[in-house]
């Protein structure tokens, strides 16, 4: 046998150990935790022999329960986090390509920003077109969409798109939506319905994994829409705090974001607005023009359309990278913005509710956060019994979203590089965060559900630097 040959089964063998080891690790955490939270019985716990109603009267006893069974909201999306993870290899090997990047397809990789900081755009433009280079691509362009020049340099390979003012698509769309709009008009678009787009953020970066999983899901062309992983932990990490936090996002692409999508081949929890590749032809027939409810969150209300016209979708191999945000007022604006968004997507009439079920579950389970989390203090004052399957279920909601940062964790660092002590104390820093991301989401969700719910934040990601004297 031959040393490449040695060398690919050894490749393989360790994909799949650190894949079994995840599991592993995965079933133990929510075991655990469902004996010492009571799910399974091993013992007698003190609520065992409560009558609630007594002690509590039927009001506390029926707002004790009510509270108890809203956690039930959550169940689809941990379920959907648990199959992601488990079913399929959670850290597959290097990408290959399946054909030559010079017979791929033209990509057309398009950054949408409003134009406040254009070294940002520059610098990742230039890192951006490097890396489709460095991976032999040769039909492809760098387009940038802005609300203000951004004087990019000129290049043969580079197109800088400035909207104007004046501008009004049919539905009044505004901020991304109407950025990405613009792009499909017809005195605007120079693509061809055969050609694909990489939507990216103004930080996004590219990896050569991810292009390699890029031009093997175009050479599928199976499906006109896809999207795939995108970590927060690279190179200089700013506030770490966040980063760690959302670790969480991380476990939350590997698990309920693939598995809707590589088996059901369908956004049933919506996706996010960056890292996404479409089809041009497809993109221009579902279109951004969605009005003021889909202005907000324009990415989900534009994959709930496509899901509404009948399209599908699939995961797409490769990482990519951004960073998470710089403040903790960033942090919770952003939040706060997704909430707002998906609310309006939800209770969009132009979206049957027969596309939306799992998303307007996912919603309500993020709004009754203020709710759901008063568990946390009510179970340990006010015990109550509950029936044994509901105390399964809530254990292991509990437990998925604690190993989700754990998860996200392991994925978004390598064991090798930082060594076993600071690897842990990431894994502990990420649990840690727990409680911050709890407060951060209770106040974005009662600030979000009474604010203005068509207010569009944009988060900082420009690293200023330093200034030396």
């Amino acid at each position: 046998m031959s040393w490449n040959c040695i060398q690919a089964r050894t490749m393989i063998l360790n994909s799949r150990t650190k894949h079994l080891l995840h599991c592993f690790l995965c079933f133990a955490v929510i075991i655990t935790f469902e004996i010492f939270t009571g799910g399974i019985h091993l013992w007698t716990f003190e609520f065992d022999n409560i009558d609630p109603i007594q002690k509590y009267g039927y009001i506390g006893s029926s707002i004790l329960y009510l509270l108890r069974i809203l956690t039930l909201l959550a169940l689809p999306q941990c379920v959907f986090n648990f199959l992601g993870l488990v079913v399929y290899n959670a850290f597959p090997d290097k990408v290959q390509l399946k054909g030559s990047p010079l017979l791929a397809p033209f990509i057309c990789v398009r950054t949408v920003t409003r134009g406040d900081y254009p070294e940002l755009v520059k610098t990742n433009v230039t890192r951006n077109m490097n890396i489709c280079f460095d991976i032999g691509m040769e039909n492809f362009m760098i387009e940038v969409v802005s609300d203000k020049p951004v004087n990019l340099p000129k290049h043969p390979r580079i197109r800088e798109l400035v909207v104007p003012s004046t501008y009004r698509s049919k539905s009044g769309a505004l901020y991304k939506a109407r950025a990405l709009q613009y792009c499909l008009e017809d005195d605007v678009n120079i693509l061809s319905d055969t050609d694909w787009i990489v939507h990216l953020d103004e930080e996004t970066l590219l990896t050569e994994n991810s292009l390699r999983g890029i031009m093997n899901f175009v050479f599928d062309g199976t499906h006109k829409f896809g999207q795939g992983l995108i970590t927060y932990a690279n190179e200089n990490v700013v506030n770490w705090v966040t980063t760690l936090a959302d670790c969480f996002r991380v476990a939350d692409d590997m698990g309920k974001l693939r598995f809707q999508l590589q088996t059901y081949h369908r956004p049933l929890f919506g996706w996010k607005g960056s890292y996404v590749v479409t089809q041009a032809g497809a993109e221009r027939k579902v279109s951004f023009d969605n009005g003021l409810d889909g202005s907000v969150a324009e990415d989900c209300f534009f994959a709930m359309m496509a899901y509404k016209e009948g399209y599908t979708f699939d995961f797409i191999q490769g990482e990519m990278w951004e960073k998470s945000p710089f403040s903790f007022w960033d942090f919770l604006q952003q939040r706060k913005r997704w909430m707002q968004g998906i609310f309006l997507v939800v209770h969009s009439p132009a979206i049957p509710f027969r596309n939306k079920i799992f998303l307007s579950l996912s919603l309500y389970s993020w709004i009754t956060v203020p709710l759901s989390t008063s568990n946390l203090v009510l179970a340990g004052l006010y015990p109550i019994p509950c029936w044994q399957v509901l105390n399964v279920i809530c254990a292991f909601v509990g437990a998925m979203n604690i190993y989700m940062y754990i998860f996200g964790v392991i994925k978004s660092f390598s064991l090798y590089r930082l060594g076993f002590f600071k690897f842990v104390f990431f894994v502990v820093g990420a649990l840690c965060t727990i409680p911050f991301n709890i407060i951060i989401e209770n106040i974005a969700v009662i600030w979000g559900f009474f604010g203005n719910k068509y207010r569009f934040y944009v988060v900082n990601k420009e690293i200023k630097p330093p200034v030396t004297v």
